[in-house]
């Protein structure tokens, strides 16, 4: 199954749909996803990779645990994840290695601001062929 996402409207909110083979894949399409409802996002400079190190009680958390540091690192530091490396991603840990890139503002085109990835409707699921997350983002 190749990796990927799509947007569906939610009250007030927007949905991300997620589906890909394995846990760790989730990771890139759920990122690109978070992105597009952001808007048109071109990357810039190159920045230092980063270590995300997340410990939970379920994969759907820390999920959305893992877009939550991305868009945090996205709206303090204006940076974008461009790869995902070394990804681990099982009920109870998620880490990875990201690499980023600063926002290129004169190319970039904001659609919306995103506040937050809620809890909200949060599931990953296994599904044939892989897994499949859905998450809600309050915009």
């Amino acid at each position: 199954m190749k990796p990927f996402f799509e947007l569906f409207d939610h009250t007030a909110d927007m949905g991300i749909r997620v589906r890909a083979a394995s846990l760790p894949e989730l990771l890139a399409p759920a990122g690109e996803g978070l992105y597009a409802v952001i808007g048109d996002l071109e990357p810039g400079q190159t920045a230092e990779p980063l270590t995300i190190d997340l410990t939970g009680d379920d994969a759907p958390v820390l999920l959305r645990d893992y877009l939550a540091e991305i868009l945090t690192l996205f709206d303090r530091d204006a940076r974008i994840v461009t790869s995902i490396e070394d990804a681990v991603f099982t009920e109870h840990r998620l880490t990875a290695t990201i690499q980023t890139a600063t926002l290129d503002a004169q190319r970039s085109d904001l659609h919306r601001e995103v506040k937050a990835v809620t809890y909200h409707g949060l599931d990953v699921r296994s599904i044939p062929g892989g897994f499949e997350a859905t998450l809600i983002v309050d915009i």
